[in-house]
């Protein structure tokens, strides 16, 4: 696999990834958020097959559509590599005290040790979110840390 990285002026960037069987998948990166994802011929580098105009929204779809796949896939190795480690999948219950607040107050790292790492809603993933994310009733908090501390950090999640 190869990526290149280049610069369009009055664009944005370009990256290109050459797939192992040598297709060529492009990313262009405008300035005003916009994102063009281009397809070129397998024969002709310079010539694209198709071009997907994605919005912002559009994009960070795609990318986390892209990217759940390896965050569960480095969530698993750290589970090989550090003994202990444990990953748990906390719900967001109607009723729970952070159901409409945000992540930051519940303060879940300083009180468990346990880090936040993902939050599901519905179908999307949203991975590393800030402290000033806002939880909703039916989320699903992926939290990894001790046994003891994501038990703890379910405790606080779902009771307060």
């Amino acid at each position: 696999m190869d990526l290149d990285r280049t610069g369009l002026p009055g664009i944005g960037l370009q990256h290109v990834l050459t797939t192992e069987r040598g297709r060529q998948i492009g990313v262009i990166s405008h300035h005003t958020g916009r994102r063009d994802l281009v397809i070129f011929d397998k024969d002709d580098p310079d010539t694209t097959l198709a071009t997907v105009v994605l919005t912002p929204e559009e994009a960070n779809v795609l990318a986390e559509l892209l990217g759940t796949g390896r965050i569960v896939e480095r969530l698993n190795e750290l589970h090989r590599q550090v003994e202990g480690l444990v990953t748990r999948k906390i719900p967001i219950e109607a009723g729970s005290p952070y159901d409409g607040r945000s992540l930051g107050d519940t303060r879940t790292r300083s009180r468990t040790g346990a880090s936040i790492v993902a939050v599901v809603r519905r179908h999307e993933v949203i991975a590393s979110p800030r402290p000033d994310f806002l939880l909703q009733a039916g989320d699903v908090v992926v939290v990894v840390g001790t046994e003891e501390g994501t038990s703890a950090a379910a405790e606080i999640l779902q009771t307060g």
